[in-house]
């Protein structure tokens, strides 16, 4: 079982950067791997970047390719999103979640609660 707490959330205006973190609980936490999902209001959750449990393999959505960073630390059982050069369309609920045996494409087991981001035009 883990647990998520996503935070880091908040308002900014286009063209800003925010840096989302989502800690996990457990001790297993280096054998999960990780994704950031989002779901703007009114629309169905979609997936915005992944990590392995190594940190070796990444995958990212077309739509933030070479703005989103994903990255994790084992030791501190933390994954990050870093968001550069946001645009009012990044507006969303991000979500972080965990898998054991389905790599970086899911299905996903385990969700966070989620954390608002807001961009400005």
């Amino acid at each position: 079982q883990v647990q998520l707490v996503e935070s880091g959330g908040g308002s900014v205006q286009a063209g800003g950067s925010l840096r989302l973190s989502c800690a996990a609980s457990g001790r297993t936490f280096s054998t999960y791997t990780m994704g950031w999902f989002r779901q703007a209001l009114g629309k169905e959750r979609t997936f915005v970047s992944a990590i392995s449990w190594s940190g070796r393999s990444t995958s990212v959505a077309d739509s933030v390719k070479g703005r989103f960073t994903i990255s994790r630390d084992n030791a501190k059982n933390t994954v990050y999103l870093q968001m550069n050069s946001l645009k009012p369309e990044d507006t969303a609920v991000y979500y972080c979640a965990a898998n054991k045996h389905g790599g970086t494409s899911g299905p996903y087991d385990y969700w966070g609660q989620g954390t608002q981001v807001t961009v400005s035009a």
